[in-house]
Formats: C-alpha cells, sequence, structure tokens
C-alpha cells in the first residue's frame, strides 16, 4: 500500500550506553578538529557553523517543499536494482508544538495507466497520527509516527541542540566518512542512542547514524544499520541548512530527499494540523507488524484444507504424515498462531513443513518463527540469499523467538528450482516455480485431486472487479499452460478463491484494455 514517507527518515531504539563506559568515551581524546574540546564544546563549534545556537534556538517551526524518492527494497519484482516510487510536496513542522503535517503527492511504479499519483496528507501530533482527507481521518502507521517525532529533535534543526542538552554527550571513536575525517559524538534521546558525524574542517554535522528495528517494512530485518547524510547546505536566514538528506539501510541507499525551499518560522495555521483525536490514538495503539493471528475467517477449500482470510491469507493442509503450512507471513507472532491452530485441529500430527513462496519482506516475516522451532521451510531458489540475511539478522532491539532461542538456528531449507511434490493422497501438492519477469520470484502449489492453485503474490482484486497489474496473472497463466495443468479454482495469498475461468477473462480483458489505451 501507498504510504507517505517524510523528509526525514526515522531514528529509533537500541539499549542504553552503561555510565562507566560513558565517563570513559568523555575522557577519551576529542577527535579531528575537537582534540582539545570536550563534547559538549565540539558541539558548540558545530551550532556556531550552523548559524549559532541563539538563531537555530529562534526557529519555532520550518516549511520544506521538496522533492524525493525510496527504492523499494520490499516491493520489487526481481530485488536490486530496485524499482522506485517517487515524491513532491510540502512538510510543514511545528516545533513548538511538536507536530508535523506533510501533504504529498506520490508516484507509484505498481499502478494501472492512469492512477500512478495518489495525494496524501500526514498529520502526526504528540497523542498520534492520521491519514486526512476531506471526508475522514484513519489512522496512520507507527512508522510514520516515528519518523515525525525523531524528526522534530532530530532533524537538521534540532539536532544539535537536542545534542547539547543529553547530559549523557560523549565523544566515540573517530571516523572518515568521504575522505574526510569527523569527529563523532554520541548521546541518548529518549532511550535512542544517536551518533553524529562532524566534519573536521568547517564543523558542520556531515550524517547522523544508529541502530534500531523499525515499525515500516525494515521491521522484518531487526537490528537496521541507519545512516542519513546531510548535504548540499544553503544558507536561509542566517542558518546553514542542509536541503539534501539521503539515507543508507544496512550500507545500500534506500532513500533521498531534495528541498527545493526551506523557510523557518513561518506561521502555523492550526486548523491544518486538525485532526480526529480518536482515531490518532489508534494509530498509537497499533502493534505495527508484530500482529497477531486470528482464526475467526476459516474457509474450508477442500477436506483438510482450510484458508484462513485475512490481509494476508495462510493455509493449513492435512496430509497423512503430517500438517503443511501455506504461508508465514506478517509476523513471528502470526505464523506462531497458525501453527498452534494446526495443532489444535489435529492433535497429535507433527507439522512436517512450512511454505513461503514469495520474496516480498511482509510475505516471509513468519518464516523466522519456523526457524526457531526446527520446522523445514520450503523456499524458491533464488530467494535463498535473501533469506540467509533475513535469518541472520540479529534482533536484539527487540528479540525475537528465533533471536531468544537457545536451539541451532540454522534453518532447515527445502530449495524448489523446478516441479516438486510434496505429500501423497487426496492432499498432496505440487510446487511450480513459475520464473515470469514480474513473478521470477514466486512459486504456485497445485493440488492436482482438487484442480485447485495457489498463486502465491499474483491474485487480487480491486473494488472494481478488475485485477491488480494483470501482469502477474497473466506470468501465471502461463506457467499453468507450461505445467498442463488443469485448474478449476485459484487462490492467493490476498484474494479469497475464485473460479480459474473467471480469472482468464479477466486476463484477457486487461489486455484488451490496455492495447486501447483507455486504462482500467
Amino acid at each position: 500500500m501507498a504510504k507517505a514517507w517524510l523528509f526525514l527518515p526515522a531514528v529509533a531504539a537500541l539499549c542504553l550506553f552503561t555510565a562507566a563506559s560513558l565517563q570513559a568515551k568523555e575522557n577519551s581524546a576529542g577527535g579531528p578538529g575537537c582534540a582539545h574540546e570536550s563534547a559538549k564544546q565540539c558541539v558548540d563549534l558545530a551550532l556556531e557553523a550552523m548559524g549559532g545556537r541563539e538563531r537555530l534556538q529562534q526557529v519555532k517551526s520550518v516549511r520544506l517543499q521538496y522533492i524525493g524518492h525510496t527504492l523499494l527494497a520490499e516491493q520489487s519484482y526481481r530485488q536490486e536494482p530496485f524499482i522506485t516510487s517517487y515524491r513532491r510536496g510540502q512538510t510543514t513542522l511545528d516545533l513548538t508544538n511538536q507536530r508535523v503535517l506533510t501533504e504529498v503527492k506520490l508516484t507509484w511504479p505498481e499502478s494501472d495507466p492512469g492512477q500512478s499519483d495518489v495525494d496524501i496528507t500526514l498529520i502526526v501530533g504528540p497523542d498520534g497520527g492520521v491519514h486526512h482527507t476531506k471526508d475522514v481521518d484513519s489512522p496512520c502507521s507507527l512508522g510514520e509516527i516515528d519518523a515525525a517525532r525523531e524528526t522534530l529533535a532530530l532533524g537538521p534543526a534540532r539536532l544539535l541542540l537536542t545534542a547539547s542538552d543529553a547530559p549523557d554527550l560523549h565523544f566515540e571513536a573517530s571516523e572518515t566518512l568521504r575522505s574526510t575525517s569527523h569527529a563523532v559524538v554520541a548521546f541518548t534521546w529518549q532511550k535512542v542512542p544517536v551518533r553524529v558525524l562532524l566534519n573536521a574542517f568547517n564543523h558542520l554535522p556531515d550524517a547522523v547514524e544508529n541502530t534500531q528495528q523499525f515499525q515500516d517494512f525494515w521491521y522484518f530485518w531487526g537490528d537496521v544499520q541507519q545512516r542519513i547524510y546531510f548535504d548540499n547546505w544553503k544558507l536561509t536566514q542566517g542558518i546553514a541548512f542542509p536541503t539534501n538528506l539521503v539515507e543508507e539501510r544496512n550500507g545500500a541507499v534506500w532513500s533521498s530527499s531534495q528541498a527545493l525551499n526551506v523557510e523557518f518560522n513561518v506561521p502555523i495555521d492550526d486548523k491544518a494540523f486538525g485532526m480526529d483525536v480518536k482515531v490518532a490514538k489508534q494509530s498509537a495503539a497499533s502493534h505495527g507488524w508484530n500482529r497477531a493471528f486470528s482464526g475467526e475467517k476459516d474457509t474450508t477449500l477442500a477436506p483438510g484444507v482450510d484458508l484462513f482470510l485475512g490481509a494476508w491469507n495462510s493455509t493449513i493442509v492435512k496430509q497423512s504424515d503430517g500438517i503443511v503450512i501455506l504461508e508465514a507471513p506478517i509476523s513471528g507472532s502470526y505464523t506462531q498462531g497458525v501453527i498452534k491452530e494446526a495443532r489444535k485441529r489435529y492433535p497429535g500430527m507433527p507439522v512436517k513443513a512450512v511454505l513461503s513462496t514469495s520474496d516480498s519482506w511482509p510475505h516471509v516475516g513468519g518464516v523466522r518463527s519456523a526457524v526457531a522451532q526446527g520446522l523445514p521451510v520450503y523456499i524458491l531458489d533464488l530467494n535463498r540469499p535473501l533469506l540467509d540475511r533475513m535469518i541472520n539478522a540479529p534482533h536484539t532491539s527487540d528479540p525475537d523467538v528465533l533471536e531468544s532461542s537457545k536451539n541451532s538456528k540454522n534453518p532447515h531449507w527445502r530449495i524448489i528450482s523446478e516441479k516438486e511434490v510434496l505429500g501423497s493422497g487426496e492432499n498432496r501438492m505440487e510446487l511450480y516455480p513459475l520464473r515470469g519477469g514480474s513473478t521470477e520470484r514466486q512459486y504456485m502449489v497445485y493440488f492436482p485431486e482438487f484442480r485447485l492453485l495457489y498463486a502465491s503474490d499474483t491474485l487480487l482484486l480491486k473494488g472494481e472487479g478488475t485485477l491488480y497489474d494483470p501482469e502477474l496473472m497473466n506470468e501465471v497463466a502461463q506457467a499453468v499452460k507450461r505445467a498442463k495443468l488443469q485448474v478449476e479454482t485459484v487462490f492467493a495469498m490476498h484474494q479469497a478463491p475464485m473460479a480459474w475461468d473467471q480469472v482468464v477473462v479477466l486476463i484477457e480483458k486487461s489486455q484488451h484494455t490496455e492495447s486501447s489505451g483507455t486504462g482500467s
């Protein structure tokens, strides 16, 4: 789903530094450009380089008109190089009242012709945040709340003031950044360790970095290393301000924003920041991606084949020698819930396998939980490098079951590179790699006795009854034809069962619509 990305990315939690280590670091050498200064004096030099402490303290609001892009690492069909979303908009920071208003036009690449642009208004305040329209407010995400709050305290307008006020401000080992030596000052903000790299020559802050567990799609990587570069400095109203921010996550460039216009102390219109307080509080109370499983929407597809519908679907399949879990999405707690439900339905039967058919990050969110339980996991050959990294990613900020497990953390992968049969009898399953241009990293699952096909993450009907990204299902149809399957019913991770003939008609209709140039 399209999301409004703030001009400044998020920073978040790590563990606290001990008082002893802080004292030791504070007494160490200051680093390039601050060899004879304390950490606070080094920050004072940086404040002076930006325009002076008093001038920065007098900034009560900031308005940024900007353009930017985000690499959709979690959404890309074929991994790196990633497809890209684009945004252009305006962000207003009310520093006095700790509020953020972002109005953005987002251009989403996975869209129908003529429907790629989405207008989004995001408002975040002390109680939470909303996506605002003229008719209704809806809860925003935890990631957007974190990004807004941390922007207010750790964005360029307030970063050095926040550092200067930190009681645990100290030096850490100096670093070389873009061939230039930098002093590194570090401090804790609301239990968040923050590091700022200060240029040895001009004392400007060139980057801020930390390690955290994000609440956006990067949640699934646990402790993510983040670095935000400050660049393209402009003198505005006596303040040197970085207009370009580039964010790295785990060492890879992920997002970039360029401010086209920067204004300080703009008038604040309280009406523009108005939002439904109850809805805002709902957003703040959300569990984010750490979602629990609910077995309320149970659909029996065939005897012993039970589909559980939700934003992400999972299926429990009973075979003669054990249970197969088809998909482990969203979170470890969700997948644990699916497995618990399977054991409740079929007591005494072992869970013999978990099938993970796609590499999109929310779709594999529960795989770590399956690995923690020592379960064999069937994955596509192309997805193994990504999943190996995900299994090995540390989760110390918020330990999950795999991080806390005392058992071996080595996964029991079952690699799918060609047709493979799983089980026997009526509920046997045939696994087929899709290998299409947009489905290269997915495999489908066929139940031959029931002429039932699971199409991974390719099938989704939109509100008007048309296909989301018809190319995906076109590639499934090609794979079905290659394998000479006789499909009568199809379902997917985001789609309830429907007749295969109906899907074929929709594919043909989408091709006719696109060729006529009218869009869908």
